[in-house]
């Protein structure tokens, strides 16, 4: 089979999505399948300057969320275009988006949506949007002709099925998130070095914060419970890698409370020295909160961190609480809550037992469920089941 992933994002990019798709397209190309990624990253610098980024970003100064709104469409024109030119070399579109799924709609190709969140919420709590402007309510209309347009959609959890089936009636098939289980075995990583590569105190515990500095990611929270880990553990560090909106609000309060000498903020990390860093951490935390609708999917990074055989304390939200059992192969705690996040950083850190009996639970659950060559005998069977329709409309 011949399959082109698309979105209108960078590829490969910080985040979830781009890790998704070139876990998928390891999968799917293990199956003997052909598969390449069209992304706003492979068309002409000078045009996606000049057409796609400097309109928005001018709209966006006069009114939020027209910068949103035009910078989209622009997108989806210009992957449109691409799409047209190459739509004879493809069986089947993998969309990883709204507007990339409505772009791809016009080709005659059956179209699959693959559905990572919620687009106008998330829109809104990153602050590209206001809740219940026009902007809003334009976007909220564009989510429901994609998932109408599509000719299969897949979300990436139960909770966005529900919601896919409540803004447009369309029936999704939730395949949850994966990772490639082997090539976060650790086992099989060398990890000496890693933590003089990023100047990680040797003699320090290492907390890991792998995330995107979003607001619905929680990474507040960690730098809020530090104090507290410090009063029994001072050998502690904490251990960010990640950029985002909420960089400033973490800097801002590790001045506050005097932390500079706990709290390493990495920025951007290449995906392929997360799995070190997660293999020298003593807990991963995954610190996910509500904001304004919006939840943890499956998260690729607990998955990565599960994989690693490293301790995960996550936020009980979402996605989260599926592939999480609480003290059994991880710990979840209530979002928003810095003192039960303290308690059980120190729980963990007070019994390395604990730890790793947490740790190899989650290693063999990630090995048993979770596997992208699982997920993609899955997506192959989508994928023939969208061609075979198409074929049927014909």
């Amino acid at each position: 089979m011949r399959i082109l992933l698309t979105t209108i994002f960078d590829y490969p990019h910080e985040g979830g999505l781009s890790t998704h798709m070139s876990t998928l397209k390891n999968g799917l190309e293990a199956r003997g399948h052909q598969v390449d990624v069209l992304s706003f990253t492979q068309l002409n610098p000078l045009i996606r300057k000049a057409y796609a980024q400097a309109p928005g970003y001018i709209a966006s100064k006069f009114k939020r969320g027209a910068g949103q709104l035009m910078n989209d469409e622009n997108r989806k024109t210009l992957i449109r275009k691409q799409i047209e030119q190459m739509s004879d070399q493809y069986d089947v579109i993998n969309s990883q988006d709204v507007y990339s799924t409505l772009a791809a709609e016009t080709t005659g190709l059956p179209v699959v949506e693959t559905v990572h969140g919620y687009y106008s919420f998330e829109a809104i709590s990153r602050g590209a949007i206001t809740e219940g402007s026009k902007e809003d309510a334009q976007i909220r209309e564009k989510e429901k002709n994609a998932y109408i347009s599509a000719a299969k959609v897949v979300t990436v959890d139960q909770r966005i099925k529900d919601y896919v089936f409540n803004m447009s009636g369309v029936e999704a098939t939730a395949i949850r998130n994966f990772i490639d289980v082997e090539d976060f075995n650790p086992l099989k990583l060398d990890l000496s070095g890693i933590k003089q590569e990023f100047h990680i105190p040797e003699d320090k515990k290492m907390l890991f914060v792998p995330r995107r500095m979003t607001e619905k990611n929680g990474v507040i929270y960690p730098t809020l419970a530090l104090r507290k880990v410090l009063e029994k553990h001072p050998d502690t560090i904490l251990v960010y890698a990640g950029t985002g909106e909420q960089m400033p609000a973490i800097k801002n309060e590790v001045e506050k409370q005097g932390l500079g000498d706990n709290v390493l903020l990495l920025g951007t990390v290449a995906h392929t020295k997360m799995k070190y860093l997660y293999g020298v951490a003593d807990v991963v935390l995954v610190p996910s909160i509500h904001s304004y609708g919006v939840e943890e999917a499956t998260s690729i990074s607990a998955l990565e961190a599960m994989g690693s055989s490293s301790p995960v304390i996550a936020g009980a939200v979402g996605g989260l609480k599926e592939i999480i059992s609480d003290h059994e192969d991880g710990i979840l705690v209530k979002e928003k809550d810095t003192e039960a996040l303290s308690d059980a950083i120190i729980e963990v850190l007070d019994s390395p037992e604990l730890g790793d009996n947490l740790a190899s639970h989650a290693r063999r659950k990630i090995e048993k469920e979770y596997s992208h060559l699982f997920a993609a005998e899955k997506y192959e069977q989508i994928y023939h089941e969208a061609i075979n329709d198409q074929r049927v409309k014909v």
